[in-house]
């Protein structure tokens, strides 16, 4: 049984559009404070909702191409070795650095994190997109 990931695909291109709205252009540059803090926070929300899809995809994956319980109860980083064995990442360090960048937009807000957040979310669109293809190409 094939993966649904329109709901991937969807986050992602969201991700993308909110990179591009956030990164600096003459546009973005001449705009207020406020809406470059609000677009970069949106590019953030975007981030967090196509990293979270983008693990629990793999999950699914797993278990389809595996055995249903393949991922029950492992950490992240044995998730994402998995999914490196499988051909579906190439770097679980830098997956696993996404992961903890993700649990600090959920758990604080400052200044500092916000900037680490979105500059993350900037690094993940591509790994997102590559991850995307790869589950798009292994999923029959």
């Amino acid at each position: 049984m094939p993966l649904d990931l329109t709901s991937l695909r969807q986050s992602i291109a969201a991700l993308e559009r909110a990179v591009l709205a956030s990164s600096p252009s003459p546009l973005f540059d001449t705009s207020p404070a406020e809406v470059r803090e609000t677009l970069r926070a949106g590019t953030i929300q975007a981030f967090e909702v196509a990293y979270e899809q983008s693990w629990k995809m793999i999950k699914r994956w797993l278990e389809i191409n595996f055995a249903p319980d393949a991922a029950d109860g492992i950490t992240r980083r044995e998730l994402y070795r998995r999914a490196r064995e499988s051909r579906l990442l190439d770097d679980i360090d830098l997956w696993m650095m996404f992961h903890e960048i993700r649990n600090l937009t959920s758990h604080t807000y400052n200044p500092e994190t916000a900037d680490e957040a979105w500059r993350a979310a900037i690094r993940f669109a591509p790994q997102a997109h590559a991850l995307l293809k790869r589950l798009e190409s292994a999923n029959d």
